[in-house]
């Protein structure tokens, strides 16, 4: 996107002066008609820019500036550098189109450089003006081979951070798994060990309550009712060891951590508990929402995740600021996305009217 304005404004400083600076007389069209053609030729450019890449309408809108560019050149033969427009138009679009609408650009342009050869005034020979389109023929090849590369680089640094932020996420579950395994193993033998002797030791004070003096009844009493509220206290701990789930905040900011770009900002509002299985699909949800962004959020600088609890739903709601075609296309993480929040009673929808959005429910457990 950011190559594509830039290919724009040094399209409008080569255009712009034409009308000015060009005899009236070299205009094979009248200046107003060739004005209005430069204002067609900008517009089909910024549609180019602006679609979603290998698209039908990335396609039309390539072949369409290229056209105009052609159109603009042959209209003024030999005006200053208005072929570059045909160089510049190759380059957009190896990056935004399919290659044979490349090819197909280059060929174009090449007939139009020959054309607008033909028609310069300028008296050169054949030789200079073969070598001319050569010329211009070998920088259209050399900036598709430039478009190309960053383009591909672009989608490597897109999968590396795609791979970090799914690292990440495996790594948080990864580490969950290995401390709720403890707990586990923590709690029952606290059960095993403690909560069978605390029910031993109730069981003798009962005999002895029946058995021993009315003198030691009242003692005897204290210690049956410690006991039994250290039995309920070794219970206690034993369940909340077992539906003990990590900080919610800790494992999002770990995921988030992972991306450069765009930058994630985590808010978790305070009365969201979440226990291990939520938490697993929050941090899942969250993984395919920053991939989703690194790889299809254009323009985009900033992802808002937000973490709430309203009734008997917890809600995470993402909300990036990059450019979208208002279409939702549900690709496997977005069906991922869904088939998760439904697992866990709750519902998935998306968003891409101004930026992408999207909003995960899941239904809300006790913290008891």
């Amino acid at each position: 996107m950011l190559s594509g304005l830039t290919i724009l404004l040094v399209c409008l400083v080569i255009v712009v002066p034409v009308p000015f600076a060009v005899d009236a007389g070299r205009f094979l069209v009248p200046v107003w008609t060739w004005a209005t053609l430069a204002l067609l030729y900008f517009a089909a450019v910024l549609a180019c820019v602006a679609a979603a890449p290998r698209t039908r309408r990335a396609v039309a809108a390539c072949l369409l500036q290229a056209a105009l560019a052609a159109a603009l050149a042959l209209t003024v033969p030999g005006a200053g550098w208005l072929p570059i427009l045909l160089v510049f138009g190759a380059a957009l679009s190896a990056y935004v189109a399919p290659p044979w609408t490349t090819v197909v650009v280059i060929v174009a342009n090449t007939a139009a450089l020959g054309v607008s050869g033909g028609l310069s005034d300028e008296g050169r020979g054949t030789l200079e003006a073969v070598l001319g389109v050569g010329l211009y023929l070998l920088l259209q090849v050399s900036a598709v081979m430039v478009s190309v590369a960053l383009r591909h680089e672009r989608s490597m640094r897109t999968e590396l951070s795609a791979a970090h932020a799914e690292l990440a996420a495996a790594a948080v579950l990864q580490n969950e798994a290995t401390r709720a395994s403890e707990r586990l193993r923590i709690s029952r033998e606290l059960h095993d060990l403690v909560g069978h002797q605390l029910t031993v030791l109730t069981l003798e004070l009962e005999s002895a309550l029946h058995r021993g003096p009315d003198a030691g009844r009242e003692h005897v009493e204290r210690a049956r009712t410690v006991a039994r509220e250290l039995l309920d206290d070794v219970r206690h701990t034993v369940g909340d060891l077992r539906r003990r789930a990590p900080d919610l905040r800790a494992a999002l900011e770990a995921v988030a951590e992972a991306v450069p770009r765009p930058r994630v900002e985590i808010s978790v509002a305070d009365d969201v508990v979440a226990d291990e299985e939520q938490t697993a699909a929050l941090v899942r949800v969250v993984q395919e929402v920053v991939t989703n962004a690194v790889r299809h959020a254009e323009m985009a600088t900033v992802l808002r995740l937000a973490v709430t609890r309203s009734g008997d739903r917890l809600t995470l709601v993402a909300q990036d600021d990059g450019l979208t075609s208002g279409e939702v296309r549900l690709g496997n993480g977005l069906r991922g996305i869904v088939e998760r929040t439904r697992a866990l009673g709750g519902e998935a929808t998306f968003d891409a009217s101004a930026g992408f959005r999207v909003e995960a429910h899941l239904a809300a457990r006790s913290a008891s």
